[in-house]
């Protein structure tokens, strides 16, 4: 039997108590496409170095990007704020589960420090789901989004958020704060979500990028799915339609990666081609951009996907 452990925090507690007692999933072999170079270049050290002096949590560890090495060289790090404990389980995430710690007052004045010491552009800021919070966590949100802005003017800032079921009024305050892109991600195809993302409710999602449009239709909108989680090719179109019927402009589509034997299994390693076959029909039904290959990740190379994002739209207004 394998056991999760969390070896960061405490060696003793589970990472994912929840998973302790299923059975292991067995996933098919990696292929070659799928392959990263380990992180061990100065500007990745440099990069946690401005991390951990800070005291901040990033998806790029706690998630176990592949990514991780590429973009911390060039320090472009995701900050996950609000803790590193999420209130759900889904099955297909590397990040810990549990009762998560009060919120941090002084988070989001330190992740503006961080942001201007990498001297970022473009910065994207994401965090657990924080379902025991009453707003789950969008103060918060707006409040990280109010010192970046006020410690790096010209920085652009990118949210990938959670849902905020059931939290009246939640997303009102994070739109308000203006972000350049708010994302939230629907992960998997509708059809997958009981086993996949049973915390969640497709349709809740597809109406919450919808209702930031109707908030503030100057807000670029952001979207991505995993694939190789047993979804069929008809239902990624269903899904590219119903985000363009949200009115959704940016679409990324990546391989889903088993961070442990204990998550859910990878049902197929989706070939480089088939993605470039998805990106070519994700735009002729209208999304501004598009990102879909294996090691494609929400946040990956979003610095320079938000310039073509924006010359998009200035091309279409023409």
């Amino acid at each position: 039997m394998v056991v999760i452990v969390d070896t960061i925090s405490n060696p003793l507690r589970p990472r994912h108590p929840e998973k302790v007692n299923r059975p292991d999933s067995a996933s098919p072999p990696k292929p070659d496409w799928i392959r990263v170079r380990a992180p061990n270049t100065r500007g990745y050290a440099d990069t946690r170095n401005i991390v951990r002096a800070n005291g901040l949590h990033t998806v790029c560890e706690e998630a176990g990007c592949p990514n991780i090495g590429e973009c911390w060289d060039k320090k472009h790090a995701t900050f996950m704020i609000m803790g590193d404990t999420c209130t759900r389980a889904c099955a297909f995430c590397n990040v810990k589960t549990g009762m998560p710690n009060a919120l941090d007052a002084a988070e989001p004045a330190n992740v503006a420090e961080a942001v201007a010491k990498l001297g970022l552009a473009h910065v994207v800021i994401t965090s657990v789901d924080r379902d025991d919070l009453a707003d789950g966590g969008a103060e918060h949100f707006a409040q990280t989004i109010r010192a970046i802005r006020a410690a790096c003017p010209s920085t652009t800032i990118e949210i990938l958020t959670p849902d905020f079921l059931r939290k009246e009024g939640a997303l009102e305050v994070v739109v308000a704060a203006r972000p350049d892109v708010f994302n939230h991600n629907l992960e998997t195809v509708p059809s997958r979500y009981l086993t996949v993302r049973p915390g969640a409710r497709y349709f809740h999602s597809i109406r919450l990028l919808q209702r930031v449009k109707e908030l503030d239709p100057t807000i670029f909108t952001k979207s991505g799915i995993m694939v190789g989680l047993g979804e069929e090719r008809h239902e990624v179109q269903q899904v590219m339609d119903d985000l363009r019927s949200a009115d959704v402009d940016f679409l990324t589509i990546g391989q889903y990666l088993q961070p442990t034997r204990k998550h859910h299994a990878v049902m197929r390693y989706v070939p480089p081609d088939e993605f470039g076959s998805y990106e070519k029909v994700a735009y002729t039904k209208g999304f501004l951009m598009v990102s879909a290959s294996p090691l494609t990740r929400s946040s990956h190379h979003a610095g320079e996907d938000f310039a073509r994002l924006k010359a998009a739209r200035a091309a279409n207004a023409r």
